[in-house]
């Protein structure tokens, strides 16, 4: 009888998992490491489970294929806010996300007048543009004429230097008006981020 036992314990040791059991390979709910999951068709085809990963990776908007103009919007208390419209001229899905930034500038050389424009308000969304899609940045202008001259030193200016989110190329628009050489003692021009027009 104990001969018996022991001889049935030997062969259940010696024999193989049954199929499905966790020890017999990999699971078929998640498919081995490095292998990408398909899916068969009625005709029996496969085709990838996602196109996810074929599809082109929209990139920060370059210098080079942006345009920019200035538009009017709106007038507050000793501040015009006039918007920077970005425009993509490129071929490409492109992305702009942050603040630009944003200085006067005077004299064929574009010498910067006074402070850059102050960041005002919080980081908003990337803004996705398809070619030809614009973004837009609004910029508060402070009336200079309401700080005091010594302090401020009031220079004509003739337009705007504006670098846009991420890149080290500036862009220009024309834009006469006055700004302060000096140090004010308040922001002579405020940017916002920017945002879908």
């Amino acid at each position: 009888m104990i001969g018996l036992i022991g001889l049935l314990a030997v062969a259940a040791c010696g024999s193989p998992p049954p199929a499905g059991d966790a020890g017999a390979g990999p699971s078929l709910a998640e498919p081995p490491t490095g292998t990408s999951t398909e899916v068969t068709g009625a005709n029996g085809a496969t085709s990838p489970a996602t196109t996810a990963s074929r599809l082109p990776v929209a990139t920060d908007c370059k210098t080079d294929e942006l345009s920019l103009s200035i538009e009017d919007d709106s007038a507050g208390a000793g501040t015009v806010y006039r918007k920077l419209v970005f425009t993509n001229t490129g071929s490409r899905v492109c992305v702009m996300h942050g603040f630009p930034g944003v200085s006067y500038v005077s004299g064929e050389g574009g010498e910067q007048v006074g402070p850059a424009a102050y960041r005002e308000g919080t980081k908003g969304a990337p803004v996705t543009l398809k070619p030809d899609g614009t973004a837009v940045a609004p910029v508060g202008f402070v009336n200079v004429r309401n700080y005091d001259a010594a302090v401020c030193k009031p220079t004509e200016v003739r337009g705007l230097r504006v670098y846009p989110p991420q890149e080290t190329a500036a862009m220009f628009v024309a834009l006469d008006g006055l700004g302060c050489a000096g140090n004010p003692p308040g922001n002579q021009l405020v940017v916002k981020t920017i945002t879908r027009s």
